[in-house]
């Protein structure tokens, strides 16, 4: 039997919606094909944008999407992909895979693509490979509604009203792929550019400076010291991976225990670095002006045998569920400070929400832990605990369960919970302290741990009802059995007296 306890009373802070968002890039068929298959194709399209996805992502409530890179940012030149799509110019993605883009997917088809899922968008400009004047001029063909060069551009290629853009990037991965830069030169690079990123009328921008790879510290120190009073937030990157000597050469489907608690011990690790990074950034930042965006996170495992390995096309099983519930309720507890979460990617690569094939689409377990969460959005996170027990083999344990919970607008408490054992389930035994609650929905995404949707079977994982909840008549005490690789979210209603 493990005790959780919910304080009702200790209401902390709000859990900002954009802690679920997604992360779209110029990678495999995340964009061409996952997102946009062009005006005349047989797929159901609104301006070439896939329907399926489009619904898809108004069903989780997408808050905001990151574009269009990742590593293809600081080698994309936003001219390129703008005007006639016949007369774009071409280009060789050569990060991911080597292929030719036609560029038929730029600025204009993403923000429409925004439009239509009623998300905000979030672009990461060129450090890389790119000019202050082009990362300038690109904000000015956005958001600039006088008369101008670039406000003229847009306008003779179809866009008569500037677009609203609150979340810019100054490059991407700077430390590696973004130009393999030291701390001190990036710092002193994203001063420069930032100086040139204007806001346009009532268009203010979010300066989005890159931070820390996982837990380089170092770049955190210097980036604080060096430009911190220039940025709104800092990004950090951190992927779900084997180990060292494992690195990506983790199986996505048919895995052992071993793999199972690996790969969790391992995700669990997202809670020391966010906690370390933020106690630097206070000692430059003590009022907390800087916001921590974790704008790319998730699994990361070996392709799907046959795909091309620059694609990183993966599946999708029970245990990304677990990982995708465990990370996300630890930026809930961290929503004081973190502003943002992208996890990579949306469409067909990596740790993906939806997978396409052709006219097929299937939705993954991540998609639906994201579906269950969802509720938190915008929610007030309350204080919690839950007694756990270490399990795993030596040297990859990790508790047994993982929680976090909040107070939504029209009082609705909300419960995320997971189990992390492979095999045992859970008996909770669950204090809720204030006011008394009668259970108005229990909901779980489990199963075997490696069970997952294929596209012969959609929906051999789905949402379907916890049914092991009973709340006692005081409506303060509930108890739960969590079965093994399950990821819960139980809905409280509070009891009208």
């Amino acid at each position: 039997m493990f005790h959780y306890v919910v304080n009702t009373y200790h209401r902390k802070y709000t859990i900002r919606p954009e802690i679920y968002g997604n992360f779209s890039e110029h990678l495999g068929r995340c964009i061409y094909g996952g997102i946009y298959v062009g005006e005349d194709s047989p797929i159901p399209n609104q301006k070439g944008i896939r329907t399926d996805v489009v619904q898809a992502l108004r069903k989780i409530h997408l808050p905001v999407l990151r574009w269009p890179g990742g590593c293809f940012a600081d080698e994309y030149h936003w001219k390129d992909g703008i005007g006639e799509k016949k007369l774009r110019k071409k280009m060789v993605n050569t990060h991911w895979g080597g292929v030719v883009e036609d560029n038929s997917f730029g600025t204009h088809e993403f923000m429409e693509f925004c439009r239509q899922v009623g998300c905000q968008p979030y672009i990461n400009g060129n450090v890389g490979s790119g000019t202050v004047e082009e990362m300038q001029q690109w904000i000015e063909y956005m958001t600039f509604d006088g008369q101008s060069p670039m406000s003229q551009l847009r306008r003779e290629n179809g866009q008569e009203q500037p677009w609203k853009l609150k979340y810019f990037g100054v490059g991407n991965e700077n430390w590696g792929c973004g130009g393999n830069m030291r701390p001190e030169f990036y710092a002193d690079t994203y001063r420069r550019y930032a100086t040139y990123l204007r806001n346009f009328g009532d268009n203010k921008l979010y300066k989005i400076a890159c931070g820390p790879n996982s837990d380089d510290y170092n770049w955190t120190e210097q980036l604080m010291k060096i430009a911190g009073k220039y940025c709104n937030a800092i990004t950090m990157h951190y992927y779900t991976n084997g180990g060292d000597a494992w690195n990506r050469k983790v199986p996505a489907t048919g895995f052992d225990q071993e793999y199972w608690y690996r790969m969790l011990h391992n995700t669990l690790k997202m809670d020391e670095m966010i906690t370390k990074h933020l106690q630097i950034m206070d000692r430059y930042d003590p009022e907390h002006k800087v916001d921590l965006i974790v704008d790319e996170w998730g699994s990361w495992y070996q392709v799907e045998p046959g795909t091309n390995p620059g694609f990183l096309y993966q599946q999708n099983t029970i245990r990304d569920a677990l990982i995708a519930g465990i990370n996300l309720n630890i930026f809930n507890k961290h929503s004081d400070r973190i502003a943002m979460a992208n996890i990579a990617q949306m469409v067909n690569v990596l740790q993906a929400v939806i997978l396409t094939e052709g006219e097929k689409m299937i939705l993954t377990p991540t998609y639906h832990v994201f579906d269950l969460y969802q509720v938190h959005q915008n929610a007030t996170l309350v204080d919690s605990w839950m007694e756990t027990k270490e399990i795993g083999p030596e040297g990859f344990t990790c508790p047994n369960l993982h929680e976090s919970a909040s107070i939504g607008q029209d009082d609705t408490l909300h419960l995320t919970l997971c189990n992390l054992s492979a095999d045992q389930k859970a008996d909770i035994e669950t204090t809720l302290v204030g006011e008394g609650y009668q259970l108005k929905e229990a909901l779980m995404v489990g199963g075997n741990m490696g069970d997952y949707n294929t596209f012969e079977q959609p929906e051999a994982v789905t949402v379907k009802p916890l049914t092991s909840c009973r709340m006692k008549e005081n409506g303060r005490e509930l108890s739960i059995t969590l079965p093994p690789c399950t990821v819960a979210r139980i809905s409280l209603a509070p009891v009208q007296r």
